[in-house]
């Protein structure tokens, strides 16, 4: 889950190659388009530079004059089919798996997403490095219950290779009806082969919290994602870890793929003074960065014994979470290194059933350090093995417990 920040306007470069497919128009009579170098204002500098469409009309000219559909049942593809193509195709150039434009199809779909009201298997995605890999899969969806880790590759969905696949064109394959079933096949490292995994879907609704007390004296909050409802659920769980007079707390980030940012900064003050950092917002070079502060809650003394557990599927506001309260003194880091998803998105609409989610800024913890470019570094690296799992076994959470027994 990411970060997403609406504006009541923002002039992209998709917006401006739609732009112009309509003031330039076709020829009238022929299924050309005329060619045109334009001169366009640098949106981030304010200089103008020239661009060269020519190359582009050509190509489109070929199309429409030369291409012949491999098969009579091919999809028909229509001029505005090829706009959104092209639109698709700037944003991919950027070479950035988080800057992505949403047809009118797929971005219904990425709103139903955002809202947590879906049909599927519940994991959070990303093509990376050319495969699709597994954030994390959310508690107790069909995809946890099938097996699935962070760190997974999807090498295939239903015998079609993912290698060439996006983000969204890979959940669009995954995703799918309530009672029907995909079948993934998974490359696990530690594990030889690749394997063969069949997810039912469900419908998925995404959990938010649960709080349990352990022997000793310790209080356990397991946070799995961080919704508009995430800041009042984990008041009141510090309500009931106040109330079990537990003097010890861990806070379970593991396999938390994020969410919203307001929700982090929220859990956060609670420990932090008031003007404390949390969070840096950083826009590039020679741009001011934004700080996030500690609303100061702060209701916990330095005494407070406190540990966090993360690893590789925490990502996004786990990590911002995690590192503000770790540079800041105020917990422990146990586990494994976090995913690294340290950007920041804006959802923009480009048409009115058209959006564009683009990256405007990188995460930084209150010391500077990137979240994308490190992950969180846990003060005790502690693994989580297959033959763990297997065995139900969890050192990361008896490495909390030494800790705070100490």
């Amino acid at each position: 889950m990411e970060f997403l920040k609406k504006y009541s306007s923002l002039l992209v470069s998709a917006a401006l190659i739609a732009a112009i497919f309509y003031t330039i128009g076709f020829k009238s009579g022929e299924n050309k388009v005329s060619t045109a170098v334009i001169s366009v204002t640098n949106i981030r500098e304010g200089e103008p530079s020239n661009i060269d469409f020519a190359p582009f009309w050509k190509a489109w000219n070929l199309i429409a004059e030369k291409y012949v559909p491999a098969s009579t049942t091919a999809k028909l593809v229509t001029d505005q089919d090829k706009v959104w193509g092209a639109i698709g195709g700037l944003a991919s150039s950027l070479g950035d798996p988080y800057t992505v434009f949403f047809p009118p199809v797929q971005s219904q779909l990425f709103e139903s997403d955002i809202r947590g009201n879906f049909e599927g298997v519940g994991m959070e995605i990303i093509a990376q490095e050319g495969a699709i890999t597994v954030i994390a899969p959310l508690k107790n969806s069909p995809a946890a219950r099938a097996g699935l880790l962070p760190g997974d590759k999807i090498l295939k969905v239903e015998n079609r290779p993912t290698s060439n696949l996006s983000t969204e064109d890979a959940v669009g394959l995954i995703r799918g009806p309530k009672g029907t079933k995909v079948h993934l096949t998974v490359f696990r490292t530690g594990v030889k082969e690749p394997f063969e995994v069949a997810v039912t879907r469900d419908v998925i609704n995404i959990p938010t919290i649960s709080t349990k007390t352990l022997p000793g004296g310790i209080f356990d909050i397991e946070l799995y994602s961080f919704s508009a409802q995430s800041p009042n659920l984990f008041r009141g769980a510090l309500r009931e870890f106040i109330t079990s007079r537990a003097d010890k707390l861990i806070l379970d980030l593991r396999g938390n793929p994020g969410g919203y940012l307001e929700a982090a900064i929220d859990m956060a003050s609670w420990f932090l003074p008031s003007s404390k950092v949390v969070v840096k917002e950083d826009f590039g070079p020679n741009k001011e960065q934004k700080v996030y502060r500690s609303k100061g809650y702060d209701i916990f003394n330095d005494n407070l014994k406190f540990v966090i557990l993360v690893d590789s599927g925490s990502a996004s506001a786990s990590e911002i979470l995690a590192g503000a309260l770790a540079e800041q003194g105020k917990a422990i880091l146990v586990g494994d290194k976090t995913f690294g998803k340290g950007s920041v998105q804006e959802l923009v609409d480009v048409t009115a059933s058209t959006s564009i989610k683009i990256t405007v800024a990188r995460w930084l913890t209150p010391n500077g350090v990137s979240i994308s470019d490190h992950g969180i570094e846990p003060q005790y690296k502690v693994k989580m093995t297959q033959e763990d799992r297997q065995a139900s076994r969890d050192p990361q959470l008896d490495k909390a417990i030494e800790i705070l027994n100490k």
